[in-house]
């Protein structure tokens, strides 16, 4: 019997904030859906985050997704931002703890590389990658890199969920040669 699950990627923003969602049976994966949380109309921050608890909980009711994946942020050098971005992805993870769906976090290099072979892939890279891998056309893939984002990250923890499990963690290339016996 083939199991099917359902990836949901968040991309959190303040903004815009995209989301997708992926069904893979088997080793067949297709996008059955990817948009965008549009943010622009709300000018006060903490209404910005109800909405986003909102619309969250509302696409895991609608697509019943069996895991998150989300982008980490990335470290830039506006603090306020950087609390402002935190705080979005944390309540879109509450959101998905609220529903009892398992989180998994990627840091951006990490789905670029996964997707394209490259951490430091732009945005269309990874949306040309997509595009591609899932046999898409190119107005399906929509005109918000944020959406796109999203489905890398659930595209990532697809092909993380396809990776054996290692018992340890190797934490040098001297560790990894004595483990193999070349030392």
């Amino acid at each position: 019997m083939e199991v099917e699950k359902i990836i949901l990627g968040i991309d959190p923003g303040t903004n815009i904030m995209g989301y997708g969602v992926l069904k893979v049976q088997s080793r067949k994966v297709e996008m059955i859906a990817m948009g965008v949380i549009d943010l622009h109309k709300y000018e006060d921050h903490y209404l910005k985050l109800g909405h986003i608890f909102e619309r969250v909980s509302g696409i895991i009711e609608a697509y019943l997704p069996d895991e998150l994946a989300i982008e980490a942020p990335f470290f830039g050098k506006n603090v306020q931002s950087m609390l402002k971005l935190g705080r979005a992805q944390g309540v879109a993870m509450a959101a998905a703890i609220q529903k009892q769906v398992p989180i998994t976090e990627y840091a951006p290099m990490k789905i670029k590389m996964a997707i394209t072979g490259i951490g430091t892939a732009s945005k269309e890279q990874v949306a040309d990658m997509l595009r591609r891998m899932l046999k898409l056309d190119a107005e399906e893939m929509g005109k918000y890199m944020d959406a796109s984002d999203a489905l890398g990250a659930a595209y990532c923890h697809y092909l993380q969920m396809n990776r054996p499990k290692s018992d340890s963690k190797i934490k040098s290339w001297k560790e990894l040669a004595r483990k193999q016996g070349k030392i």
